[in-house]
């Protein structure tokens, strides 16, 4: 056949385990097979390049094939055969989309893998291998359908699927570019219970057998090739019962090519492992023992390579595949035509295989693809779907007993070992990038602690004083009389004033001074009438007969932009204390009691807190907090992202890693990140910047360290909801300023809407914050219910933080 009419379709190959001979085998199978659809072809005549297609189309030739597809009964299987078979998949449906909708991936998929054999997988891209080696890993989970793994179901207790009795090689690398080849495969063979000696043993082969380089060499050093190499050598390292490959040999050199499958063969031989395989390189899978050819979530054959050659009269397993699929075709409508002067050159045997479909009683869809791949075959009628075949189940999974106490063990010893030293070496490695996580909380707190709460200082006030008129001197001049002195108390008034930092700015006219406050060159405008020293001292003196007119002129005229509320109310503060101070002056000076000149209210200490609080004291419980959370967030988060975003994350659970374990290996070690985050913040907020503490420090390391750990957790939310990075960062910035503004940090909640003060008692950082107030401002011990309800409710928070996350590892894959 002509290479051109082959360029429509992209195929690859998977190949599984060996069985035995020829006639013998194919006897067995047939036996052990009985349930999977379908009647062997038909041979036909004639070579595979004639120009005409030959198949059957009389009428009494169609009636006799749906008569034997309904007459077609699946017959009950054994125990005995079921562990005779590595796997066994029996009527597989799986379906993603709608039931309007509905996106159909593996359609009542027969599969039989037998022990000891090497089985090659072809289909296009899209067909549907991937989502069925996922089922056969237990990583998916079917509609309907069976799957028998190694003589269990997948996820079973006992199966060993997934776990170390399975070696997986993904399409992706999955590999840690910081680590040495070495250190990968320790960590690799850690997870499947090998010692490091056995490690070792097994990595000198690898590396004979794979022609890869030093184990010293990072494996982000490795050409794309020796990566693809590594890869593979991490799936052969425990010698598993089942090794499932996908394109192992893609980038590799043809002479290491057939040294690869020349290991697979020897491997298989002694009947312990099967091996399942896909491959850009269609005929290399000549070797493997049987090949199934899927193309859209059905098998169109599985049978040996050198059977499917002879009875289709095929030169290359191309051949074979582009046969197949123009039968499968034959009777759909097809929409584009580029194609059909390639399958008008196609001369196909008559075949009588109920798997292809040639019913002509059924109202068969469209084509609007080239070959019809699950892709862009668009099927209506009864053949979009096959319907499940009513037939008797598998026998039902023996019990595998278990010691009691195994139902409480959540963690493997040798998986959190794995893990955690994983972990640590990717922060070895990556010492840079830790430092500046490490510290990056300290350099929020600095600029917290230099930023915010400070009292604004060198705010300008325009003054125009007519006294200096009157006492002809410039404007500019404004001399100050002390003792009991009546002479210019404006003058004396504006140097308290001054000494609050205020700057006050002298102007000739009051038109100049409003200007500068219109013109927001100045905060404030103040001017004194001409007679203000004379009318201020009548008023005090003479207060039952004072005129109207004295009364302006002793008062001061103020201007203000309160735009800014911060400003404008410290401003409107300082104004009226350097009027009191500048009044208790004056009576001092005169023998007068002071505290004539102030409010007749006595302010007595505060029970909690300072006469004058800053906003500093106020704001810092949250911030502090707020910093380890969302800190914590984007580490932990970050981590599960990359490794699931290449891969890793899929390749452990395949090996047996539970999400509860990938979950405490990294509370574990990221714990000890977030305590050296936190004793950073407290040292450099306490005892640097001296921030306000009442309480006991340890009661604020606990509940801030309670709070790094609710936001790991939550940081494990937003990985196993987000699928890139771009969405997690949408995520936590979306979460972050609801938790700012609603949680009391920097506005309390006793100032917001009723509905949102509700809401706000229900977020993580809430009662936190005001538990770590009450402890810093009012010195509360944990026995307090403020206090204590602060550790509850994040206790509380960490609880479905993780539960969430659980779930979503174990079921967001289907």
């Amino acid at each position: 056949m002509n290479s051109n009419h082959f360029v429509f379709v992209s195929f690859q190959v998977n190949t599984y385990s060996r069985y035995s001979a020829e006639t013998t085998d194919k006897q067995n199978r047939k036996t052990m097979d009985v349930e999977s659809e379908g009647v062997q072809p038909v041979s036909g005549t004639g070579n595979g390049h004639s120009a005409t297609i030959t198949t059957i189309d009389t009428d009494d030739t169609h009636q006799e094939l749906a008569a034997r597809r309904r007459m077609f009964m699946s017959q009950p299987s054994t125990v005995a055969i079921r562990r005779q078979q590595a796997v066994c998949v029996r009527r597989a449906h799986k379906i993603y989309g709608t039931k309007k909708n509905p996106n159909v991936i593996l359609d009542g998929l027969n599969m039989t893998v037998q022990k000891g054999s090497i089985y090659g997988l072809l289909g296009a891209s899209g067909c549907g291998k991937t989502t069925l080696l996922s089922c056969i890993v237990g990583r998916r989970r079917l509609n309907s359908g069976e799957i028998w793994v190694l003589g269990g179901r997948p996820g079973s207790r006992g199966s060993g699927v997934p776990g170390p009795r399975i070696g997986y090689m993904p399409q992706e690398l999955a590999l840690y570019g910081e680590f040495t080849i070495r250190e990968t495969l320790i960590y690799f063979g850690w997870i499947c219970g090998m010692t490091a000696e056995q490690v070792d043993e097994k990595t000198d082969f690898l590396l004979k057998l794979l022609q890869l380089p030093n184990a010293s060499r990072f494996v982000k050093n490795l050409s794309g090739g020796q990566m693809r190499r590594m890869s593979l050598a991490a799936a052969l390292l425990h010698s598993p019962e089942l090794l499932i490959l996908d394109e192992p040999t893609v980038g590799v050199d043809p002479v290491l090519r057939q040294s690869i499958w020349d290991h697979l063969v020897e491997i298989v031989k002694n009947g312990n492992t099967t091996v399942i395989i896909t491959t850009h390189y269609i005929e290399e899978t000549r070797q493997a023992h049987v090949i199934g050819l899927m193309r859209g979530g059905k098998f169109l054959a599985e049978e040996s390579p050198a059977e499917l050659l002879a009875q289709y009269h095929a030169e290359s397993l191309e051949d074979v595949f582009l046969k197949l699929s123009v039968m499968q075709n034959m009777g759909k409508r097809r929409r584009s035509s580029i194609a059909q002067e390639v399958v008008e050159n196609i001369r196909v045997p008559a075949i009588s295989n109920p798997a292809l479909d040639l019913s002509p009683e059924e109202d068969h869809g469209e084509i609007s693809g080239e070959f019809g791949d699950n892709i862009s075959m668009s099927s209506r009628g009864p053949d979009s779907i096959t319907p499940e075949i009513q037939a008797p189940p598998l026998p039902p999974e023996e019990d595998t007993k278990a010691p009691f106490i195994e139902y409480f063990k959540f963690v493997k010893p040798n998986h959190m070992r794995a893990l955690i030293w994983k972990n640590f070496l990717w922060m070895w490695r990556n010492v840079g990038v830790m430092a500046f996580i490490i510290g990056l909380p300290v350099g929020q707190i600095i600029l917290f602690c230099w930023a915010i709460g400070h009292d604004p200082v060198g705010l300008r006030v325009a003054v125009t004083n007519h006294e200096l008129e009157m006492a002809n001197l410039s404007y500019a001049e404004c001399p100050t009389y002390t003792g009991c002195n009546y002479t210019l108390l404006s003058c004396r008034y504006l140097e308290n004033l001054k000494n609050r930092n205020v700057d006050v700015q002298m102007f000739e006219t009051e038109q100049e001074a409003l200007n500068q406050v219109s013109r927001g060159k100045a905060w404030a405008s103040m001017i004194f009438s001409h007679n203000y020293s004379e009318a201020l001292v009548e008023r005090s003196e003479n207060i039952r007969s004072v005129e109207e007119w004295t009364l302006d002129a002793a008062s001061v005229a103020v201007s203000m932009d309160m735009s800014n509320q911060q400003i404008g109310n410290l401003l409107y503060r300082d104004i009226q204390y350097a009027y009191f101070s500048f009044i208790e002056s004056i009576l001092s000076d005169c023998d007068v009691n002071p505290s004539n000149g102030r409010l007749p209210i006595q302010w007595h200490k505060p029970i909690y807190g300072d006469v004058s609080p800053n906003f500093t004291d106020f704001a810092a419980p949250g911030v502090i907090l707020t910093i380890i959370f969302f800190l914590s967030v984007a580490l932990t988060s970050g981590a599960m992202l990359i490794e699931r975003n290449e891969g890793i994350l899929e390749r452990c659970l395949v090996s047996g890693i539970t999400g509860v374990e990938i979950l405490f290996s990294h509370v574990t070690t990221q714990f000890l990140v977030m305590c050296g985050q936190t004793a950073l913040v407290i040292l450099f907020s306490f005892y640097v910047f001296d921030l306000t503490i009442h309480g006991e420090i340890f009661w604020v390391v606990m509940l801030t360290i309670l709070t790094g750990l609710c936001g790991m957790t939550f940081g494990f939310v937003v990985s196993c909801s987000c699928d890139n990075e771009r969405s997690a960062t949408y995520m936590a910035m979306g979460s972050f300023l609801p938790i700012v503004m609603l949680c009391g940090i920097i506005w309390p909640i006793e100032g917001m809407h009723p509905v949102v003060k509700i809401f706000s008692v229900f977020l993580p950082l809430t009662k936190s914050t005001e538990s770590l107030r009450s402890i810093l401002q009012r010195g509360w011990l944990i026995g307090n219910p403020n206090v204590w309800i602060g550790f509850a409710s994040t206790g509380i928070w960490i609880v479905i933080f993780l539960t969430i996350s659980i779930l979503l590892l174990k079921f967001k894959k289907g």
